[in-house]
């Protein structure tokens, strides 16, 4: 990949956005203009890349190129991502289990010593299930989490003793014809696949034996051409992976390919020679993890039906007789013992994509026909149909304005029965809700709820009379939090479509913030105090709890939008410029493409990928822009890797 292609790849990953510190140096800043693309068409030819100016997205690209899309006006690239990340722990510590099925429906049976439980994962925790009928390590397994088969092992001797799994309870199959351990397994419960292990009679042999299943019995199958016993294998019964593990020489790094009849010594094997490993994944795409060299490592390699190529990813811990589960793409580890023979309940996912990414941007949107801030949003709407109401404008003051926005411009609608400024909106542009805020001369908190759909009528009344809340849900179905009465306070209130019944309290007393989400899945983040609130606060229906996840800029008064998992949070007091905007993934914030101008006093809606903020103090009184978040996916076109 291209120094320029590669500077790219990996910080705009880091920041989420495009701009001349991407470059790293490679070209002058004077070449990049405010993070704005238009001008970033040509680079230097002794650069080697350049990004291209497009209509439309390329249909066959290389990993590592970038383009600038002029119809979307979006920066995207394609870069190959890969991580080991930490999942669920298994409920017992174990080493030399099976593993089955995919990273999000995977199974782990048996492990050393004569262990019999059986746990199934389900992409975020492992709960137990029905025992095997023969406890025991060091043995292979195959199939699925609801059709899983396991084989061969240890519980003191020898065993060939098969299993099938039905996603609750083993039953006893017909055995092996080789006792063994230390083997391996590919295929599924029907069509299984035994080779390679260790056989103690009449004295302590490798093996190069292979069986195959048919669901009843086990026959016999081609040899392996290299003995040996720890090894990984992938794929299934008519075209299986055989790679590494151990015989008399040491330590191998041999890999073999099984078509059904005979095995193929490949003429490369892994880069590092190791056994207890784990594999997992197809004949054509596979994973080698962990195992011994020694020591244990946490190298990862990847196979692409050729060769092995070492990963940029490695596992947190260093293993060996881990278990193995899932594809090249989309993997799982799980188990294992560490130096000082310590059996682990570490689990770890491991993804290996090209991925699309597409940078963020803000983009101008309709004029508003009255200008104000403190008004609210229906902040459920989407981008392309959004509602405004209420605010303040100086000089004339408390506003009852109410506005709906077609995605180009807004058009004036009935306005609410009592203007007031500081309110909290909730629903979507055709079943909004507003509620509490404030009115002047003298200042009073208010309590009103109006609904609307099409006009605006009166609701239930809060219990508290409040403004500079939050609010989140629909017009049925409401929440509205904190505020000022005038002083901040922690109240918490639900709204059913027509009262409102006390919640329990925020953990401490808010105003000025901003968030999103249902009545049962909210956001509450940032607010006033001195400095402003970095905080997150997370809402199940019943509880608030603090999120360990914090903004990167404390604020207030910004403009957001989307669901408790995935939401944005542009503009506000204490951001700098009013303009920084960060994205929510559900666990932590990160920074994003800014607002074109400062925005403060706002409101915002919509979701992390189509977003609206509107209004505010200052020149943005009557401004709207628009937010395409940026994504990183999994792209679906034609690729070659480089």
């Amino acid at each position: 990949m291209g120094s320029l292609k590669q500077n790219l790849a990996n910080n705009i990953l880091s920041d989420g956005k495009f701009d001349a510190t991407d470059l790293s140096g490679t070209v002058p800043a004077s070449n990049v203009n405010n993070d704005s693309l238009t001008n970033i068409t040509t680079f230097s030819p002794s650069l080697g890349d350049t990004i291209q100016s497009v209509a439309s997205d390329p249909p066959s690209l290389t990993e590592g190129d970038f383009w600038y899309n002029t119809t979307t006006g979006s920066l995207k690239g394609l870069v190959q991502i890969k991580a080991w990340s930490s999942g669920g722990g298994l409920n017992t510590a174990i080493r030399t289990a099976a593993g089955a099925g995919t990273q999000t429906v995977a199974l782990k049976a048996g492990g050393q010593s004569s262990n019999n439980t059986t746990e199934e994962y389900n992409g975020f925790a492992w709960s137990p299930s029905g025992n095997l009928g023969t406890g025991r390590g060091l043995l292979a397994g195959a199939g699925t989490q609801t059709a899983g088969l396991v084989f061969g092992g240890n519980n003191g001797s020898n065993i060939g003793n098969t299993e099938e799994y039905n996603g609750s309870t083993w039953s006893e199959q017909n055995d092996l014809s080789v006792a063994r351990r230390n083997l391996a397994g590919a295929g599924v419960q029907t069509a299984g696949l035994a080779f390679g292990g260790f056989k103690d009679v009449p004295t302590g042999t490798y093996l190069n034996d292979t069986e195959e299943y048919d669901g009843t019995s086990w026959t016999s199958g081609g040899a392996l051409n290299t003995e040996r016993n720890l090894l990984g294998g992938a794929g299934t019964q008519t075209a299986a992976l055989a790679f590494a593990g151990s015989n008399t020489s040491g330590n191998l790094s041999s890999t073999e390919l099984y078509d059904g009849t005979s095995w193929t010594a490949n003429p490369t094997g892994l880069n590092t020679a190791r056994q207890y490993l784990a594999g997992f994944g197809t004949q054509a795409a596979a994973i080698a993890c962990g195992g011994d060299t020694p020591p244990r490592t946490t190298q990862t390699e990847e196979w692409d039906g050729s060769v092995w190529a070492i990963s940029s990813a490695t596992l947190s811990t260093a293993t060996k007789g881990n278990a193995g589960a899932g594809s090249l793409s989309a993997g799982l580890s799980f188990g294992g013992e560490t130096a000082g023979s310590s059996e682990v309940i570490v689990t770890e996912e491991y993804n290996s994509n090209i991925n699309a990414i597409i940078k963020s941007s803000w983009t101008s949107g309709g004029t508003l026909n009255t200008a104000r801030y403190g008004l609210a949003s229906a902040n459920a709407a989407p981008q392309n149909a959004g509602l405004g109401f209420g605010g303040y404008t100086n000089g004339v003051g408390v506003r009852n304005n109410t506005e709906s926005y077609n995605g180009s411009s807004w058009t004036t609608q009935p306005t609410m029965s009592l203007g007031r400024a500081y309110l909290e909106g909730a629903g979507t542009q055709t079943a909004a809700l507003a509620f509490g805020g404030v009115t002047f001369s003298p200042t009073s908190a208010r309590n009103e709820t109006e609904e609307y759909g099409g006009s605006w009528t009166s609701g239930g009344s809060m219990n508290t009379a409040a403004w500079d809340r939050v609010g989140a849900g629909t017009q049925t179905a409401a929440l509205a939090s904190g505020g000022q009465t005038p002083s901040a306070t922690a109240n918490s209130e639900e709204y059913n479509g027509t009262s409102w019944t006390e919640g329990n309290n925020l953990p401490t007393t808010k105003r000025s913030g901003d968030g999103f989400g249902t009545q049962t899945a909210a956001i509450y983040a940032g607010g006033g105090g001195s400095p402003y609130s970095n905080a997150t606060l997370s809402y199940d229906g019943t509880s608030w709890t603090v999120s360990p996840g914090t903004l990167n800029f404390g604020r207030m008064m910004g403009g957001a939008g989307g669901i408790q998992t995935l939401g944005f949070y542009a503009g506000g007091y204490g951001a700098p410029g009013g303009s920084a905007t960060e994205d929510w993934n559900g666990t932590s914030w990160s920074t994003s493409a800014p607002l074109s101008a400062s925005f403060t006093n706002t409101t915002g809606a919509g979701s992390q990928t189509a977003g609206l903020v509107f209004g505010g103090e200052g020149p943005a009184g009557s401004a709207t822009e628009e937010y395409a978040g940026g994504s990183i996916t999994t792209t679906a076109s034609t690729l070659t890797t480089s």
